[in-house]
């Protein structure tokens, strides 16, 4: 394979994990700051890998029986007034829209005017929107359940921002459903959140931990949010997807009644759940290196490139013909739902460059082809997630290829799973607790101890004073939890152990 120059990412993750995080995504392409404050440019290479995911997750929905529908962008502030815990908890980030029109001011300048009879919020979340529409379609037992989700932005006028992990506007899905029964509703939440575990795992090769948020961390307005969090490199957690059980409160808010099996008329239980860009600032952070992007092939935008290395003009049309016949080779293979993707590099620039830019693109496999490589009837490989680099022989590489990206894809899994296994500890002594969580340098906060599996007695104090203390806080109280200990706080009676971690 040709030499490359080496410049990996600077700084590494090491020396500046929020930096290094930066360098990343701008070193693969993926996105990059808009002119609007906050908001961000998603560029092709970064839209491809959204638009995998999007593919995923829209047929693992429609496999349990969801369909898609599109709602406004736009909400009455009167609809958000009506359920005073959801207002409360998304007021500080609204955008507002109060007029319809603009005109040029004495200078020229263009001056707002209509102003409108009630503003409008540009949706953070479309519960009270999609609410006040179900209300109009349910009208008996006989139309439930609704299972509706719909691939939408938001806005959600955040401070301080970060590409794909916090932008004051961002792409997600959003489901929202309704049901006769609680217990239905509730069958719903735990079934779209293992959706979403199998997705994380299974897909981005990214494992999680589930259970449910603690009544401080809760979707305002929810009885219930259920989560998956996932740990990433710098031993933080991210918290990559939510599931709620809205109980009866947006229903009655939004007035969603129907008319029961009895003939009596019946406020509905209500879900949502939804996952978001975030999901790829979860990927780069959960397998990138200092080399950049690793992309787990079942979502990369492409699993092969292939680099013709041409020294001499006289080779040119030999070793692209050769390098066609190995790419219409692969595609006839199919890896996890998809034609095998490749893409032939045939740029004119230095080899070394342009393998590197594909190194930090990270995408699954490298193939470069000179004609030493054509007249031996092989390729040289190199797998991204290893660096491993070896001659093949052209066929059996070929025929292989289905084989060798499921054993990328296994390799990132099982090496995120063995880091976060690393990083997780049982504590039972706030001493040990408060160590854990106190940076090993001074200089470098970022770096701590990771997930600490602890007691806790329930008591919204305690997990107050832990994050006032040490900025921790319970990311999940697991479904199956160690019964019996005492609260790793105050020394009182635990119902059993929850995941405390820093988190994003």
């Amino acid at each position: 394979m040709a030499k490359q120059k080496k410049t990996a990412i600077t700084p590494t993750r090491d020396e500046n994990y929020p930096e290094w995080y930066q360098q990343v995504v701008r070193a693969a392409d993926l996105a990059e700051n808009s002119d609007v404050r906050g908001c961000m440019v998603i560029k092709p290479w970064g839209y491809a890998l959204w638009e995998n995911i999007q593919r995923s997750l829209d047929k693992m929905f429609k496999e349990t029986g969801h369909v898609n529908a599109y709602f406004p962008l736009f909400i009455p502030k009167s609809y958000l007034e009506k359920e005073a815990e959801h207002v409360e908890g998304f007021a500080k980030e609204c955008a507002v829209v109060t007029h319809h029109r603009l005109e040029a001011g004495p200078n020229g300048e263009l001056v707002p005017a209509g102003e409108l009879e009630e503003p409008l919020v540009v949706r953070p979340t479309s519960e009270t929107i999609i609410g006040a529409t179900y209300a109009k379609w349910v009208q008996s037992y006989r139309d439930l359940p609704l299972l509706i989700n719909q691939w939408a932005n938001v806005v959600r006028w955040e401070m301080r921002t970060r590409l794909f992990l916090r932008t004051a506007e961002f792409l997600w899905q959003e489901g929202h459903t309704a049901h006769e029964t609680a217990e239905e509703a509730k069958e719903e939440t735990r079934k779209m959140l293992e959706v979403y575990k199998v997705f994380a795992e299974e897909y981005m090769a990214m494992p999680v931990l589930t259970g449910e948020k603690t009544p401080g961390e809760r979707f305002p307005g929810a009885v219930t949010t259920l989560c998956i969090e996932a740990m990433m490199q710098d031993r933080k957690a991210l918290q990559a997807g939510t599931s709620h059980f809205l109980g009866q409160n947006f229903a009655k808010a939004s007035n969603i009644q129907y008319q029961s099996r009895e003939g009596q008329n019946e406020f509905a239980w209500t879900t949502s759940w939804g996952v978001s860009t975030r999901l790829i600032g979860g990927m780069i952070m959960t397998h990138g290196d200092d080399d950049g992007m690793i992309m787990p092939p079942r979502l990369a935008p492409q699993h092969v490139v292939i680099l013709p290395i041409i020294r001499n003009e006289e080779d040119r049309d030999s070793i692209l013909a050769y390098c066609n016949e190995i790419a219409a080779g692969l595609r006839k293979h199919r890896f996890h739902e998809r034609d095998v993707e490749v893409t032939i590099d045939a740029r004119d620039i230095n080899a070394g460059e342009k393998g590197w830019s594909w190194v930090k693109k990270g995408i699954p496999v490298r193939v470069e082809i000179g004609p030493r490589d054509m007249a031996n009837n092989g390729v040289f490989m190199a797998r991204r997630d290893t660096g491993e680099k070896q001659s093949l022989d052209k066929d059996l590489f070929v025929s292989g290829i289905a084989d060798l990206l499921e054993s990328i894809q296994q390799n990132l899994l099982q090496r995120a799973l063995e880091y976060r296994a690393q990083h997780t500890r049982e504590i039972d002594s706030y001493e040990e607790f408060t160590a854990f969580f106190t940076p090993e340098n001074k200089d470098r906060p970022e770096i701590h101890g990771g997930f600490a599996l602890s007691h806790w007695c329930e008591d919204p104090a305690c997990e107050d004073k832990i994050n006032d203390d040490l900025s921790v806080t319970i990311r999940c109280v697991p479904f199956d939890r160690e019964a019996g200990g005492t609260c790793i706080c105050c020394g009182k009676p635990s119902p059993g152990r929850v995941i405390f971690a820093k988190s994003y």
